[in-house]
């Protein structure tokens, strides 16, 4: 990668910058430090602690960012939708803390705003429809607070949903599940497919009135990994008009990395961690599992062979970037953070990808799909009010 071509990735940003699909910052802050600024001021240096600061973030040329306010799954009930409110709790105390460097956004209008006023536009993701505790009031409530897009699982099944990592329940979505995906439509909530199953996917998409999103998914026939799209998935996103954002994660898009993290993973559980602790502690006993067992590195060209075969299926018009930072315990080299985004789009230019393809795939695309979202949903409200349906209605009763 020469100086000229990270240059010109650099100039590219400034135009158009990346508007991210999914950073776990809020969960990592939670773990870390149970939201306390003062201990882990991003304003300051934290590579130490976090993929994250606001340093970083302009370095990577990040134009917005949507903050995942994502609680575990093991979680339900009202414990989810109130570990969610704490999350969500915290987006708005990083809007509160650093006003000059970040902006609340919650609509297109909103982010290009943002970036003529030289901040980093702030979205609200929801990573698992588990938040919503079956309460499409409660998802109403997520909506007005400024959540712009729903998970529809995380790891495991919700009760109308079928997760890509769970066995599978209702069979993609149950009839609850579709009308979850109706009032999202409604209310201008992007549906997010990454974590769930084809199944659900497909139920998805042919239950949307609405443009779709998958915040942090790459390639399935690139890395054969069950949290990555399917080409039969990606060939509906033209006539959806939504887009899919490759992730980094390195076991969902380097082969080999798979089978070292099962690994790692089983020892982190030995150890009596969860395998997606990334605390201090944690990191520290993958660092000593990776010493005696080296680790098989992603690099941005793994990333950009993503994209050229979601750019190959889908189109230029339907792809974007979803790092998942602060998410995951390892980062491919060269985007080890959030100040790698112009090493990806340098690699990108080498393999011959225009300014247009390029500004489409950072900025572009993801203010159309929040644009369209919006247009579609002032459509639905002319003829469709709030749904009061119950999971019991619909889906029949619970055991």
């Amino acid at each position: 990668m020469t100086t000229d071509r990270l240059e010109e990735a650099r100039a590219l940003l400034a135009d158009h910058p990346v508007i991210d699909g999914h950073n776990d910052l809020p969960w990592a802050m939670r773990e870390q430090v149970r939201y306390d600024l003062g201990a882990r001021d991003i304003a300051e240096d934290q590579r130490a602690y976090l993929h994250t600061d606001l340093a970083r973030l302009r370095e990577g040329g990040v134009g917005a960012q949507f903050w995942s306010v994502y609680v575990d799954s093991a979680l339900s009930g009202d414990a989810a939708v109130a570990a969610t409110l704490e999350q969500i709790d915290f987006v708005d105390q990083l809007l509160a803390r650093y006003p000059e460097a970040l902006a609340e956004a919650k609509t297109a209008d909103d982010i290009e705003r943002a970036l003529t006023s030289g901040r980093i536009a702030s979205l609200k993701g929801a990573e698992g429809g588990h938040s919503i505790a079956n309460s499409l009031a409660t998802l109403r409530a997520f909506y007005a607070l400024g959540v712009r897009y729903m998970t529809l699982t995380h790891n495991d099944n919700t009760d109308w949903a079928d997760s890509a990592t769970d066995e599978p329940g209702v069979g993609g979505l149950s009839a609850f599940g579709v009308e979850v995906v109706r009032e999202m439509n409604r209310l201008g909530m992007l549906v997010d497919l990454s974590h769930v199953a084809p199944s659900t996917m497909h139920a998805a998409l042919d239950a949307s009135e609405a443009p779709v999103l998958f915040s942090h998914s790459s390639a399935r026939a690139v890395c054969d990994h069950v949290r990555n799209i399917p080409d039969d998935v990606l060939e509906r996103l033209p006539a959806n008009g939504g887009v899919a954002m490759a992730t980094f994660v390195p076991k969902f898009i380097l082969p080999e990395a798979g089978e070292w993290t099962r690994r790692a993973d089983e020892n982190l559980r030995a150890q009596g961690f969860h395998h997606l602790d990334t605390t201090p502690a944690a990191m520290a006993a993958h660092r000593a599992f990776e010493a005696e067992h080296p680790r098989p590195v992603a690099t941005a060209a793994t990333v950009a062979d993503h994209l050229d075969h979601m750019r190959e299926v889908a189109g230029v018009e339907h792809i974007g970037i979803g790092g998942d930072y602060d998410g995951t315990a390892f980062t491919p080299q060269g985007l080890d953070d959030v100040s790698g985004y112009p090493r990806l789009v340098a690699e990108l230019l080498g393999r011959g990808w225009t300014r247009a393809d390029l500004a489409k795939l950072t900025w572009q695309n993801g203010v159309r799909v929040l644009r369209d979202a919006a247009s579609a949903a002032r459509a639905i409200q002319e003829y469709r009010g709030p749904s009061n349906a119950t999971i019991e209605q619909l889906d029949g009763p619970r055991d």
